[in-house]
């Protein structure tokens, strides 16, 4: 029997893995109807290879065999629900890189326009910084290959690679009359979870954008930060901005939580059998002293940020604040198979709140609603569907929900729920036409 190795808490659009789980194969007499029902399993088994003899020896052209495979895994773990798949060897290696949250690489954040790669922004203290390099820059060459052609995932792979290499840049900047030409040695990246700042001279603002390996670690690293500058005793409060993070690790978010908590239970996750159930709970030591915590959501909060934000919620720690979250209540776990064989992506649980409450297709319901102010030419683009739009989600127990609003401002003067936090730590109050209060679960229900 296979070793289930990681679990992971993954959104619609994106995420990574989790902690370590191992489980030992289960004994079991085979009474008469699981015996039948093995058989007509091997039955259907000698069907699909009555299929595949066909198709390699009548299909039109000659088919990849390890391609027809791999399709038919695909196939049938994307046909259990929306969050389970197959990884290639390729895609398995990507995800492991983005768990860790480092690999070896230039420090540059871009995205593609016309074709070519347009650098967002350099990374500080990385070789593209140190090299110069500037927002805004149109990298046109990649080792005197034409980027021309390749997709940006193609670019970020070539940019990629072992730590001490060399990669020549072919740079296009404005005011330039000459591109620009630049010899980077690649370095260890790590890929920044947490960033954080001062709000209003005493409140401490933090930004988690993933759960990777670096998120608790980069969170302590803040809020030491950030305690320093204010002084600890003159923090106001914090404000926790899980708004569009897709999720990620589990074991992160159960360590996230943990260091605003003292106490009592975090998460529990409940698989197909009862033994498999397990709990976490918080120890000792809330790095915020015990400072009052505010969470921002919104509908493309997910997983492993529904966790921390249901955990703080459930235990009275915070004050929620935004829009409903995804309801993304599944864990998936990775089961490597073996050395050039990619890794299937399962789920094998779902995650319940403190108080028992599962959000799968449902989603976190904030203590106060804000809704932003939205451009028309944004309106329809800035809803999220939410998990219970998922063609094959997993039901959830009662009345499902779908998706709400995920705009998130551009502009911090425009963001009204980031106002909202910031005036209810200094104690102002809002009127009703700009924030809501959700009505209590039975009249919700009876709304609806």
């Amino acid at each position: 029997m296979m070793r289930k190795t990681s679990l992971i808490l993954l959104s619609a659009a994106a995420g990574a893995a989790a902690t370590l789980l191992v489980t030992q194969p289960r004994a079991s007499l085979m009474g008469t109807s699981a015996r039948a029902a093995a058989a007509d399993t091997y039955r259907q088994l000698n069907l699909f290879g009555d299929v595949f003899d066909r198709v390699r020896s009548d299909y039109v052209e000659k088919p990849d065999d390890k391609k027809l495979i791999e399709s038919a895994i695909s196939g049938m773990l994307t046909g259990l629900d929306p969050h389970s798949s197959y990884m290639d060897a390729k895609s398995f290696k990507d995800m492991q890189v983005q768990t860790r949250g480092e690999f070896g690489g230039l420090g540059i954040e871009v995205t593609m326009e016309d074709g070519l790669i347009k650098v967002v922004s350099p990374i500080d203290d990385t070789p593209a910084s140190k090299a110069g390099i500037l927002a805004n820059d149109i990298i046109t060459n990649l080792d005197d290959e034409a980027v021309q052609g390749l997709t940006l995932n193609q670019a970020v792979d070539k940019m990629r690679g072992p730590v001490n290499t060399k990669i020549k840049l072919k740079i296009i900047r404005k005011g330039q009359d000459k591109p620009i030409e630049v010899t980077l040695t690649r370095d260890n990246i790590r890929v920044r979870a947490v960033r954080a700042k001062v709000e209003d001279g005493d409140i401490a603002y933090i930004r988690i954008t993933s759960f990777n390996e670096q998120t608790t670690e980069g969170l302590k690293k803040e809020m030491a930060n950030l305690q320093q500058q204010i002084g600890t005793d003159k923090v106001k409060g914090y404000i926790l901005d899980l708004r569009n993070n897709p999720g990620g690790l589990l074991e992160e978010a159960v360590s996230v939580s943990d260091a605003f908590l003292d106490r009592g239970e975090i998460v529990s996750t409940r698989g197909r059998n009862a033994e498999e159930t397990q709990r976490r709970t918080a120890k000792p030591g809330d790095l915020a002293k015990g400072k009052p915590v505010i969470v921002l959501i919104n509908g493309g909060s997910a997983s492993a940020s529904e966790i921390v934000a249901g955990a703080l919620q459930d235990q009275k720690r915070s004050t929620t604040i935004g829009t409903r979250s995804f309801g993304k209540g599944s864990v998936q776990t990775i089961i490597p198979l073996g050395s050039g064989n990619g890794a299937l992506r399962l789920t094998t649980a779902r995650y319940f709140t403190p108080s028992g409450k599962s959000i799968q297709a449902k989603g976190i319901t904030p203590d106060i609603e804000v809704m932003q102010d939205v451009p028309d030419d944004l309106k329809a683009k800035t809803d999220t569907k939410g998990e219970a739009s998922l063609r094959g989600h997993l039901k959830a127990d009662g009345q499902e929900e779908t998706g709400s609003q995920s705009y998130v401002p551009p502009d911090e003067k425009n963001d009204k729920a980031l106002h909202t936090a910031i005036d209810l730590l200094h104690g102002i109050k809002h009127n009703a036409a700009n924030t809501t209060t959700p009505p209590p679960a039975d009249k919700a229900k009876a709304a609806n």
